[in-house]
């Protein structure tokens, strides 16, 4: 077994910064309040943006890098005591806490109760604003974020004090998974966003056109939450292992094409990863495969753009993942031609001898799938309550570890079938005696394995259909084991793009060169 996930939260128990004053607000700080207020009331999306992704960044590294924001109180008083930009500002410090420092007991349950005030003044109140797509994302994503980091924080009951666990009994609806659930659920159901993208469909609405915005005059809030919360669900489902409600809730977001989600590039990153990683558990194989595929090779032309986002770890910590995903997804169902020529040889610098090792499906190759299921997948969670009776134990790894046994249970089986595939690869057509005697078992027992080979390389599709997974097919006429391969069309246009990339940098290399 690979060892497992570090799903450890950083240390639980964080004691005041010295020298910090939660009502001491900086020249700069009052002044970034003031003007982000500013801009919010003037709807000025831009001018947000600009300084959500760039200034709170810089006066966050230069005067909070080891202490929160000052306290909502204390810049309450510089916006009027604005009660939704109050929420927003609380949301932000929320958010700086747990990046940077360790939040407690106490600041995990007040960061939820202020995500419950905020959404249910999304809900129910009159939201007259417009926000970047990027706040947006980031206000679901770290929802979800807040929601996992509690479950696994919770999970771990050994070395929780006696104030801890009262406390944790006292506010035991706080990150309550129903809770969660049902914001999400809420935000996309009163946004009408389904009906939206049927209707966008049909040409009546403009959503995408619009990257969500309203021009009107009118609020993209509640829409864009809600867009962006059925990849919260899909995420949510994710981590508690039912993949099928995940897909289900992306349904009404076409990913084959462009949309907001892509807009946003952690969102984007984020849609295809618990998608892809959503269809590599379902047995869905070449749907892992394409979207792996698309999201790497749209990484690897893009992420140079985004080195000063401050989430450009997180993106390059991904994108490994996702390579990692995509060779268990290759191991599994060998289908090179669906990858880029670019993508696949990132995938076999990276990992093309684990995977020449992961086809012999022996003990070797078992440990490697265990090692990069490990490295790659979420973080799952138990979402139950813990048992608050002596002795406590931590359990936070329990979800862990039972999707990867089912995981290596499907290997296990795949490992089985490892003799079939060879033998079609070969013969165009073979008697079921001859294969038989080279599989060394008997006819009936053949006709099992054929039968499974069968099972095993055919999935259920997200509108109830069969689908095949396998590259090579075949079918039994009388005693005859006939093949039937599917032959890929050539792809060329990878390969003259690298040459005109070559061409150019052999072309600037001589540009440089300065003849005597």
């Amino acid at each position: 077994m690979a060892a497992a996930q570090d799903y450890d939260d950083g240390a639980v128990h964080s004691q005041p910064v010295d020298g910090y004053d939660p009502n001491y607000v900086p020249d700069s700080a009052k002044s970034f309040v003031v003007h982000l207020y500013r801009h919010i009331r003037e709807k000025n999306v831009y001018e947000i943006h600009q300084m959500y992704e760039t200034s709170f960044q810089t006066l966050s590294d230069r005067l909070f890098k080891d202490t929160p924001w000052p306290s909502v109180d204390a810049v309450a008083p510089h916006v009027d005591n604005d009660h939704v930009f109050c929420l927003l500002y609380r949301e932000m410090w929320f958010r700086h806490l747990y990046a940077r420092l360790s939040p407690t007991l106490k600041q995990r349950v007040d960061s939820w109760d202020n995500y419950c005030s905020l959404f249910q003044v999304v809900l129910h109140g009159v939201v007259n604003m417009q926000l970047p797509n990027q706040w947006l994302w980031d206000m679901v994503d770290e929802f979800v974020y807040q929601f996992q980091s509690f479950c696994q924080y919770r999970a771990k009951m050994k070395n929780k004090h006696e104030q801890e666990i009262a406390l944790l009994q006292q506010y035991d609806q706080a990150w309550n998974v129903y809770g969660v659930l049902n914001f999400l659920q809420a935000l996309v159901e009163k946004s009408m966003i389904i009906q939206i993208l049927e209707q966008e469909k049909e040409g009546l609405e403009q959503f995408t056109a619009t990257d969500g915005y309203d021009y009107n005059g009118g609020s993209n809030v509640l829409k864009v939450l809600g867009y962006f919360s059925m990849v919260g669900l899909l995420r949510v489902h994710c981590l508690l292992g039912d993949y099928q409600t995940g897909l289900k809730c992306l349904l009404p977001i076409d990913i084959s094409q462009q949309g907001v989600y892509t807009s946003v590039i952690g969102s984007y990153i984020a849609t295809i990863y618990h998608y892809g990683f959503a269809n590599l558990m379902l047995r869905r194989y070449v749907e892992a495969i394409r979207e792996f595929n698309k999201i790497l090779s749209y990484i690897y032309k893009n992420k140079q753009y985004h080195q000063k986002s401050s989430q450009y770890e997180q993106i390059l910590k991904k994108n490994e993942q996702m390579y990692a995903l995509l060779a268990v997804s290759l191991s599994l169902c060998p289908q090179v031609n669906l990858v880029d020529e670019t993508v696949n040889s990132q995938l076999r610098e990276k990992y093309g001898e684990k995977m020449l090792r992961m086809q012999r499906y022996d003990d070797e190759a078992f440990t490697l799938y265990d090692e990069l299921f490990s490295y790659a997948c979420p973080k799952f969670i138990t979402p139950s309550a813990p048992s608050y009776v002596e002795p406590f134990v931590n359990y936070n790894q329990d979800a862990y570890r039972l999707q990867l046994k089912l995981f290596l249970y499907e290997v296990k089986q795949q490992q089985l079938l490892s003799g079939v595939r060879t033998f079609l690869k070969v013969y165009s057509t073979i008697s079921l005696g001859k294969l038989a005697a080279y599989m060394e078992v008997d006819e009936p027992t053949l006709r099992t394995i054929l039968m499974t080979y069968k099972h095993k390389t055919h999935a259920i599709d997200s509108e109830g259909k069969i689908i095949s997974n396998a590259d090579i097919d075949f079918y039994i006429d009388d005693d005859m084991i006939r093949v039937v391969e599917s032959k890929p069309a050539k792809r060329y246009g990878d390969y003259f793009l690298r040459q005109i990339v070559k061409l150019e940098g052999v072309m600037n290399e001589m540009d440089r060169i300065k003849l005597d």
